[in-house]
């Protein structure tokens, strides 16, 4: 049997999976977000910790684990983990939606080595600059960090007393040399780090360690192969079947993610499209990112009083879109814009619009951003003719009709099943476990496919261009 553990920033998920990849059980354990400052969002490691230990022990307790061979990690991206000589944090873990770094990203991006390097823009989340914020702004703790860790890899060290770290979620620092999957010596010195802060590198499917035996007495598991992981949207891959060329998947998650596998290195940093390493040998990956997907209509949720369900549930078929547009910067964008400061807006309002209208118009701005992102996919060379949709927002079947017709591709809906980070993670344990390889990522059962609706193609291409052209206006004000 198999484990996978997904650190998530709200919650831990754990599951439990056997050699058929059947799900035995399962469990989630909350966990919380502080915000000391507008802009700040930071977590104590120390809740990842006791939360892993909470779900292995629910999972003990449901089925028998003494079988247990491997275990396999995903968790959020680009968080700033600092520890000291006696491996405790030495502050709290600075997240991936902080933004407080944005000039020291912008210092860092202006120099030419980090984008040509790491293949990407340095964002503000990313970690390097939120590590460069705490040299300058904390210089007493830069002082005494012996070791930089993101989210999972912390987890790594308290459940196998190693450090380590694999190329998908190492990609998302700004010190890494994606093309070679090594750490960046030279990116690493102009930040006044050596690559002895750094946990080694092992690839995803590879072993890391093993379970602390303490630990694993505690648990009732044997001292199981600890694999090298994933970040989440890599190991979202990996459990949706997403590893080869002209794979792709659509998430509508609080984010947006469109996805696509690639075989090679293909980076363009000028698209705002994130080039990183997949969690297997020799494979890479690029994402388009919305920071509003569903979060985009949670907002309407609140400023309407009625649920997202609500608003969503008599949307009817797919239209030409209506004269309200809605654009879905509730926090900056990234993906193609790269701008942390413009806002969302309404646009069109008139006496006649009413909850419904602004459903649909915060559907299709979404839709709409998604599109920008393919368009940005195809600057690297990266063409999509077909995707999974995954994500809660994929419930909405009014959603996932628009999605394909604004986009022009097939989406490929799943069966009803968990095919997130979860299983991603429990099948590279799998891998690092048996020697597996990726045949193992199946692609789900499909419950259906949407193909797009070529009679709505005009409309939804004029709608597109009015919807570019008043972002190309608000950037300006």
């Amino acid at each position: 049997m198999f484990i996978g553990l997904d650190l998530g920033t709200s919650s831990l998920k754990a599951i439990l999976m056997d050699a058929s990849q059947t799900i035995i059980a399962e469990h989630v354990v909350p966990l919380s977000v502080q915000r000391p400052q507008d802009g700040w969002s930071e977590q104590d490691p120390q809740s990842w910790c006791d939360a892993a230990m909470t779900a292995l022990a629910a999972l003990a307790a449901r089925a028998d684990c003494s079988a247990v061979r491997g275990i396999g990690l995903s968790g959020h991206m680009h968080g700033a983990t600092l520890i000291g000589t006696d491996d405790r944090p030495v502050r709290p873990c600075i997240l991936w939606n902080d933004t407080r770094s944005h000039q020291e990203a912008a210092a860092m991006d202006a120099d030419p080595a980090f984008r040509a390097v790491t293949g990407n823009i340095v964002f503000p989340g990313f970690t390097a600059p939120k590590v460069e914020w705490v040299r300058t702004a904390e210089p007493e703790i830069f002082a005494i960090t012996a070791k930089i860790l993101l989210p999972k890899d912390y987890l790594r060290l308290f459940l196998t007393g190693e450090y380590g770290s694999e190329m998908s979620d190492a990609a998302g620092t700004a010190w890494f040399d994606t093309g070679a999957r090594d750490w960046s010596d030279d990116l690493l010195a102009a930040c006044h780090l050596t690559r002895n802060h750094m946990p080694r590198l092992v690839e995803g499917s590879s072993p890391s360690g093993r379970l602390r035996a303490d630990i694993a007495n505690e648990m009732g598991l044997p001292p199981a192969i600890v694999a090298g992981g994933a970040g989440d949207n890599a190991a979202a891959a990996m459990g949706a079947g997403v590893v080869g060329e002209g794979s792709a998947f659509l998430s509508l998650g609080t984010s947006g993610v469109l996805f696509a596998a690639n075989d090679g290195y293909r980076p363009d940093p000028e698209s705002a499209v994130h080039t990183f390493c997949h969690a297997c040998p020799g494979t890479w990956h690029q994402m388009g990112v919305i920071l509003a997907a569903t979060d985009a209509l949670e907002w309407l949720a609140r400023l309407t009083g009625q649920s997202a369900a609500a608003l969503t549930q008599d949307l009817g078929p797919v239209t030409a879109p209506g004269k309200t547009l809605f654009l879905p910067y509730l926090g900056g964008e990234r993906t193609p814009h790269n701008d942390a400061t413009i806002r969302g807006q309404f646009l069109h309002l008139d006496h006649a619009t009413d909850a419904r209208a602004a459903a649909r118009a915060v559907l299709q701005g979404v839709s709409y951003a998604f599109a920008d992102s393919k368009s940005a996919l195809a600057q690297t060379g990266t063409t999509l003719t077909r995707a999974l949709v995954l994500g809660g927002g994929a419930k909405s079947d009014h959603w996932v009709h628009m999605l394909a017709s604004t986009l022009n591709i097939a989406l490929d809906v799943p069966k009803d099943g968990d095919f997130g980070a979860a299983l991603g993670a429990a099948r590279l344990g799998m891998m690092a476990a048996t020697g597996a390889g990726t045949e193992i990522a199946t692609q789900p059962p499909l419950a259906r496919t949407i193909d797009p609706d070529p009679k709505l193609a005009q409309a939804l291409r004029a709608g597109h261009a009015r919807y570019q052209h008043s972002y190309a206006v608000l950037k300006d004000l």
